[in-house]
Parts: structure tokens; C-alpha cells; sequence
């Protein structure tokens, strides 16, 4: 499949981010929970751009909803069942902010935008629903990536027949997280187990949920990604990064990071995989690499996510240029991110020292704040210290309740 362009926004009349001279700054929704750290790193992007930003959330304002950079906050349901209290928050929060553009934060809420997108009036920042249930289908997205040259873990839906075949250890995840009609109200996340006699009570109850599960041969590895905005088949303002620390362990997300060089070959399979499927505007790609230094893809992320500070501080302008493209705006061009750049997720980080005490706890914990002086925060920003104090007052007021 050749990669479609974004249909035209809107409104043309303005012309994205700060605007020109007699011109009005284009304004963002970004929908998601209260708690999402890549929607917070993304709606801050939006407003250094010159956006004006707003976000919709079903359980409150939540961390996103305490950034100086939302101008305004919305109700917005989950999207859950026939999906209509999602449909009418959405199109409210549109009419009240005269949002030129929505973004979905989490894959529900993205393919949540993208499925019901005729019904909301505003432009949609993420591909047709066709484009993002391909990009989101676990077994799909392994062979669409052996096609392009790219490896994976061999993934298999987890009929009776795979589960009596399988050997040695496996990991149980959802083929997808959301599908339209969807009623769980969590996403059930990947789990381990070390054979399939174990992992045969995972499978039922994600069958039970209403989801299709998958076995996916376990990578043990280093977690890295490549991130960029694809357009005209290309990826543009690219940003390599590399993981050395993860929670919850050993099969978590970034608590750490730091931007490392291309890999250009990498980047031109990776180019070859979003032209096959389709797809454009912001995505990141995870890779796990092994003892045999081949890289294997494990997910495609197209919507703001958890190391998006890390990225848009090393590659100022991502978010803006993704914004822009989806509207049919000319966007700037954006070379290469900075490399050394350095990334801490410092709640991530100190639960995760807590349970590795590597050399010691003390020793552990000094060494997380170490590397937090000068690096790239995921939620922590001195100039917007809103959401900091938001998760601080929420994880103390959790505590006295289980107390």
C-alpha cells in the first residue's frame, strides 16, 4: 500500500502553530486519562509551538489537566461500548474550544478518534481506521515487518492449537487494544509465563474480555526506538534512542534513556514498513536487541508516548510538525535529534531501585537522582510544576487511604 495523504484540514485560513502576521494560533485537543505522561509531554510540545492546547479526560483533569499548557479542560468518556458518550464528549469539547485538530492519547483513544472520525468536526491527527488496526494487530505487524526486512518475534493467535504446539516460554498479549463495541474498561497488559500449560489461564480470560489473544516468542534484550514523522514516505526528524533502565523490570518502559546516532539501516526498513502500512505522522517503533545485535520489533506506537519529552527535547518541533501535516500546513523540515541527549522517568526510576538495589538501595536511589540532574523529565518541568505536584498529592492521598 502507497502511503495516502492526510485529507485537507478543516480551515486553511490559518496557517498552524503561532500563525502569521493577522492570523490566529491554531488550537489542539488532546483526549486521554488523566494520567497519560506522553500526552502531557505532547500537549507541552504543542504549547511551546504556539498552539492552543486542550484536554479532555473521563476522570478528571488528572495530571494532564494541571499543565499551564492547557488553556481549557473538557469531560470526555472513555470509548467503551456503542461509544456514543465518547462521540458527543468529544464533539462537545470541539464546539467549546474551537479545536481545529484532535489528537488521541493511548491506542484506544487513537483508534477510538480515528474509527468514529466522520463524526467529530475537526480534523483527526491520526491515519484512517483500516491504516491504524493494521498498525495496532500484533500478528499483522510481525509479518508486515518480515516483509520489510525488519525481524520479530514469531507471534501466533492463541488458538487451542498454538497453545498445545507451543514450547518453552511465551509471552500472552491482546492481538489489539481496542476494538470498536469494546467493553473492558482497562488494558490488559503483556504478561510472561515459562510454558503454555501457564500461560493457558491468561489466554481464557482475555478471550473472556472479549479480546483475541496472541503467544509471542519472548526477546530478552535492550529496549531502544526509533521515532520520527513519516510523510511522503519518509521519516523525518528522527530520533534514535536506547534504554538502560525499565519499569516495572525486566519487561517495563524507559525509566531511562538517551539519544544515540541513526541507524540508517534500520530507519530505511523501518521507512519500508510505514509505506507498506500506510502510515503518517508521529510514530515511534520499539525494538528489543539481543546477544546477536539484531534489533526486533515488538511495537509501533502513533500517538504521543511514554519517552515523548526525551524526543522533542532532543528534536524540538515533532508534535508541531505532525500537527501541521495532518491539516495540510507547510511543515518545516527537521533534521536529525541531538545525540546524548538524557531521559529519566524519576517515579519509574525509584520503584525500580527500590526493587533491583543494584549495589545496594542507597546506593541505587543516589545514583537514579544522579542521573535525573540534567536530564530530560518525563512529568517533572520547573517552568510546569502543576503535574508534578498533581501525582505527588495523589500518590500521598493513595497512601493514606491503604493505610
Amino acid at each position: 500500500m502507497t502511503p495516502a495523504p492526510p485529507p485537507p484540514g478543516p480551515d486553511h485560513r490559518r496557517t498552524g502553530g503561532t500563525g502569521g502576521a493577522g492570523s490566529e494560533p491554531r488550537r489542539a485537543l488532546v483526549v486521554g486519562t488523566g494520567r497519560d505522561r506522553g500526552a502531557l509531554a505532547g500537549a507541552r510540545a504543542l504549547e511551546r509551538a504556539g498552539w492552543v492546547v486542550g484536554v479532555g479526560t473521563p476522570d478528571g483533569p488528572g495530571m494532564l489537566g494541571a499543565t499551564r499548557a492547557a488553556a481549557a479542560r473538557h469531560a470526555v468518556p472513555r470509548p467503551r461500548g456503542d461509544a456514543d458518550g465518547f462521540i458527543d464528549g468529544v464533539r462537545r469539547a470541539v464546539a467549546e474550544g474551537a479545536y481545529d485538530i484532535v489528537f488521541g492519547a493511548g491506542d484506544d483513544w487513537m483508534a477510538a478518534v480515528s474509527a468514529y472520525r466522520r463524526h467529530i468536526p475537526a480534523e483527526v491527527a491520526h491515519p484512517g481506521p483500516d491504516v491504524v488496526a493494521a498498525a495496532l494487530d500484533k500478528v499483522g505487524l510481525a509479518a508486515r515487518a518480515a516483509r520489510a526486512g525488519l525481524a520479530a518475534p514469531q507471534t501466533l493467535p492463541a488458538t487451542d492449537e498454538a497453545l498445545a504446539s507451543w514450547t518453552g516460554p511465551v509471552v500472552v498479549k491482546c492481538r489489539a487494544h481496542w476494538a470498536p463495541g469494546q467493553t473492558r474498561p482497562h488494558r490488559i497488559e503483556a504478561k510472561l509465563f515459562p510454558d503454555a500449560r501457564a500461560a493457558a489461564a491468561q489466554v481464557h480470560r482475555i478471550r473472556a474480555a472479549g479480546a483475541d489473544p496472541v503467544l509471542q516468542q519472548p526477546v530478552h534484550g535492550s529496549l531502544g526506538a526509533l521515532i520520527g514523522v513519516q510523510r511522503d514516505g519518509r521519516l523525518h526528524g528522527r530520533v534514535q534512542q536506547a534504554t538502560s533502565r525499565l519499569w516495572p523490570t525486566p519487561h517495563g518502559v524507559s525509566a531511562r534513556a538517551r539519544t544515540v546516532p541513526v541507524d540508517e539501516a534500520l530507519a530505511a526498513r523501518a521507512e519500508a514498513l510505514l509505506r507498506e502500512l500506510g502510515w503518517w505522522g508521529l510514530v515511534e517503533l520499539q525494538f528489543l536487541t539481543g546477544e546477536d545485535g539484531v534489533p526486533q520489533l515488538i511495537d509501533l506506537n502513533g500517538r504521543f508516548f511514554g519517552s515523548m519529552a526525551l524526543a522533542e527535547a532532543a528534536r524540538p518541533g515533532l508534535a508541531d510538525a505532525w500537527a501541521r501535516l495532518a491539516l495540510g500546513c507547510p511543515v518545516p523540515e527537521l533534521p536529525d535529534a541531538r545525540t546524548g541527549v538524557r531521559y529519566a522517568w524519576l517515579g519509574g526510576d525509584l520503584r525500580r531501585a527500590a526493587a533491583e538495589r543494584r549495589g545496594g538501595l542507597a546506593a541505587d536511589v543516589a545514583d537514579t537522582l544522579r542521573w535525573g540532574r540534567g536530564a530530560q523529565h518525563s512529568v517533572w518541568d520547573p517552568r510546569d510544576p502543576g503535574p508534578a505536584w498533581h501525582l505527588a498529592t495523589w500518590r500521598l492521598t493513595g497512601a493514606a487511604r491503604s493505610r
